[in-house]
């Protein structure tokens, strides 16, 4: 079975809602994206690219009739290179990565590129179809980020949105605002000396005359924290600081066979050697990384001792702290060296498929080791994925 690697990854630096990036189609987005990717490898003939792998959570706007292929034909891939794109909501762009290694190590594939977008400042107002002529009092529906147009059927409690959700979380483990907020305040210094140090350089693309993630908040002190109010129940410990911002971004990696890695003279950054998906109670999404990640330790036979590095999408602190709560197996100086989402921004369709390429290319920084890229997802979901640097 030929072995999956990541050669190469690129993303675009991200942008807060309605900031630098708002006024960029996520479609031209993914495009800059896969052109700067491709052009990256010049020994990389891309008509010998089997598929562009893409998720993305909306859909609704101008990302809609497959954003992976209308990016590729405008990032002047050749017509040949086909484009799916899927939807694991905020795990769509690692299970993009994961579909793309899995189709190479199954001989279906042997070129891939993968990752997503989300354009989150550019999700439309939808209505829903109805008998009615539209009029004033129709109802105009968000697609932003969380539910929309819900079914009936569905117990109340699965359907609060995502920050009630994390808040009940919170409230269940007993974590408390403080906590949260010093987790926020790491977030934004790790993001914050990982741009200083050049560790993004070459891989995050600036765009727009942003050159570095927007969301970032260098200044940011526990004292200003704790001065915001709470963001989704009158009493609560979720605030907008100590959750991931609405964000604009994508990532494209490139995925190939080992052997033919070799033959264009590219060193991997990493493998991507396995993965797991659950399902909890969709009102318990936070905690969904843990049993993911315990699933992916089971089926490849590893302890959490043999993994050197985690990296955790930080949709929330609260969420965070959930899983280093429950899973206490999970070393905390392991995990978001860097920072993570709720610094760097949460573009959904997009998150995951960083923390998979930022996990590959950190092991890759040490000189190798094993790493677990995780995210919650909405609906209950948990992904867990293993890279593997040599």
């Amino acid at each position: 079975m030929p072995r999956a690697v990541l050669v190469e990854a690129r993303r675009s630096v991200f942008g807060k809602n309605r900031g630098g990036l708002s006024h960029i189609r996520p479609d031209d987005l993914l495009a800059t994206v896969l052109a700067d990717l491709v052009s990256g490898v010049p020994n990389l003939d891309p008509a010998r690219i089997d598929d562009v792998v893409m998720g993305d959570a909306n859909g609704a706007g101008e990302d809609n009739r497959n954003v992976a292929r209308m990016s590729a034909l405008l990032a002047d891939l050749p017509v040949t290179v086909p484009g799916v794109t899927l939807n694991r909501l905020c795990g769509s762009g690692a299970e993009a990565i994961v579909q793309a290694a899995r189709a190479i190590r199954a001989g279906d594939a042997d070129i891939m590129i993968a990752g997503g977008v989300e354009s989150m400042s550019r999700a439309p107002w939808v209505v829903q179809r109805t008998d009615d002529p539209i009029g004033p009092d129709t109802k105009l529906e968000q697609t932003t980020v969380g539910w929309r147009m819900v079914n009936p059927r569905f117990p109340g409690h699965w359907t609060d949105s995502l920050g009630e959700c994390a808040q009940r979380s919170a409230e269940l483990l007993g974590i408390t605002r403080t906590e949260q907020d010093e987790w926020t305040l790491r977030s934004h210094e790790r993001a914050g000396a990982a741009w200083d140090s050049g560790r993004f350089d070459g891989y995050a693309i600036p765009m727009e005359g942003l050159t570095r993630d927007e969301p970032i908040r260098p200044d940011t002190s526990l004292a200003k924290l704790a001065e915001l109010k709470p963001a989704f129940t009158p009493d609560g410990s979720v605030t907008a600081g100590n959750s991931s911002p609405i964000t604009d971004g994508a990532v494209a990696t490139l995925l190939m066979s080992e052997q033919t890695a070799a033959d264009l003279g590219l060193t991997p950054i990493a493998a991507i050697t396995a993965s797991a998906v659950v399902a909890v109670d969709p009102d318990r999404f936070a905690n969904a990384p843990v049993p993911a990640v315990r699933k992916l330790l089971t089926r490849t036979g590893l302890r959490a001792s043999d993994i050197d590095l985690v990296e955790i999408n930080e949709a929330f602190a609260a969420m965070v702290l959930t899983v280093l709560r429950e899973a206490e197996e999970i070393d905390v100086a392991k995990v978001n060296p860097h920072g993570g989402a709720i610094a760097m921004g949460h573009p959904v369709g997009a998150s995951a498929a960083r923390v998979v390429a930022d996990t590959a290319r950190e092991l890759r920084r040490r000189g190798g080791g094993r790493g677990i890229a995780t995210a919650c997802i909405g609906v209950g979901l948990g992904i867990a994925v293993l890279v593997e640097a040599t």
